[in-house]
């Protein structure tokens, strides 16, 4: 393999050593972005979620695929996920929804990363540490039913904005909540939600620049809450953020991202062979056995044993159990090794959703790009090329 600092017309196998690869479309991204924008007013802003890594997709590729696509400004779980972002050249707002420690306010300033703030106590402390001449932006969060991060009592948050007021070294600059039930079909608990965080928002005596309420799914079903900003999570990445509502989303939403891997060996068992650990598996027949090199430690876990995977455009299941980094297919007959097998995505005319992955595991479809580990190669496409990779063993092998 000699094309490791080759990106744009290359085949995947010149780009790494393994067999085993993630892709991402950064087409479906830019085009769920802008579908999802003409369901907006034109005064309503998209904060691009990239928590989590982009749940799983490559943070720094989705962030600008977001922008590209429209999105003002960026969400992450964390302070050091804003960082990152920073260092990766990211210039647009961030906003860190969950909690940062109060004793690394200099660090948020320095770097223009918005904190949320969601209890009164942290101000202080806040306050105590924030060196003179510093400026910090801040959101509210408000704890509208949730049952998490928070604050719940109007007085405290009376309290807590006559407090920012008074320090020139804070801006208020966003308030928002976290709807629970957006995505179920009964919206008696949602409409409640929003009715506190509404009757929350009129006991300020100034109302922030920046209000928020909406995650994907009150995005796409309730327009009523669309305040100044909605957040695009999951729909963001292509999917839907329940079974329960997929079948009336108002845009249709492509899944951006898929896996792949290769047959390293094929293999001809005969009737009462064993497969894999615990020799749970036997041939009934003579059978042919193809191994590929993706297994648990990759995300492919154990309880994806008998989940099908499609080579040549035809359906296979995995037989035996699942190993840390292999696992086995039974095939329809002899195949070559080498033979492109996909576990997530389509090939020819069959396809392999999250959604079925999600499915077989028992979980939503959220957590299936989270579970793909970092040590599988991240290969991101435009207009069907390949423009970049993201490779955790070969950092730096193939430009942005």
């Amino acid at each position: 393999m000699n094309g490791l600092r080759k990106c744009g017309n290359v085949d995947e196998k010149g780009l790494f050593y393994r067999d085993t690869w993630a892709e991402v479309d950064l087409d479906s991204i830019e085009s769920n972005v802008r579908r999802i924008r003409t369901l907006l007013p034109e005064k309503v802003d998209i904060i691009a979620v990239v928590k989590a890594n982009a749940y799983g997709h490559g943070d720094i590729k989705i962030a600008n695929a977001a922008i590209r696509a429209g999105a003002t400004m960026l969400a992450v779980a964390f302070l050091d996920e804003g960082l990152s972002l920073r260092r990766k050249g990211v210039s647009v707002p961030i906003l860190v929804l969950g909690a940062s420690r109060a004793e690394d306010v200099n660090v948020a300033a320095n770097e223009n990363i918005t904190l949320t703030v969601f209890q009164e106590s942290w101000i202080e402390q806040a306050a105590a540490v924030l060196l003179p001449g510093k400026e910090l932006s801040l959101h509210i969060k408000v704890d509208s039913g949730m049952g998490r991060l928070g604050v719940r009592s109007e007085e405290e948050l009376q309290s807590m904005e006559a407090r920012l007021k008074d320090d020139p070294r804070f801006r208020l600059t966003g308030m928002f909540t976290h709807f629970a039930t957006a995505d179920e079909l009964d919206g008696h608990y949602f409409q409640k939600q929003q009715a506190r965080f509404e009757k929350m928002i009129s006991v300020l005596t100034t109302k922030p620049a920046c209000i928020h309420t909406s995650n994907s799914a009150a995005a796409l079903r309730y327009p009523g809450a669309y305040f100044s900003a909605v957040r695009l999570g999951i729909a963001m990445y292509g999917l839907a953020p329940s079974f329960e509502i997929k079948p009336s989303l108002p845009v249709e939403l492509t899944e951006a991202f898929s896996l792949h891997s290769r047959l390293t060996q094929v293999k001809k068992l005969q009737k009462g062979d064993k497969v894999s650990y615990g020799a749970t598996y036997e041939a009934a027949s003579d059978e042919w056995i193809g191994t590929m090199p993706i297994g648990y430690a990759d995300g492919w876990l154990r309880r994806l044993q008998g989940q099908e995977v499609l080579i040549n455009g035809i359906r296979v299941p995995i037989v035996g159990r699942i190993c840390m980094d292999q696992c086995m297919v039974r095939l329809p007959g002899e195949v070559p090794v080498g033979s492109a097998v996909t576990l997530i995505g389509k090939q020819q005319e069959e396809r392999i959703s999250i959604d079925e992955i999600a499915a077989k595991l028992e979980t939503i479809n959220y957590e299936v790009p989270c579970l793909i580990s970092s040590r599988v190669p991240r290969v991101y496409k435009k207009d069907g090329k390949i423009v970049a990779l993201n490779n955790p063993i070969l950092k730096g092998d193939c430009p942005s």
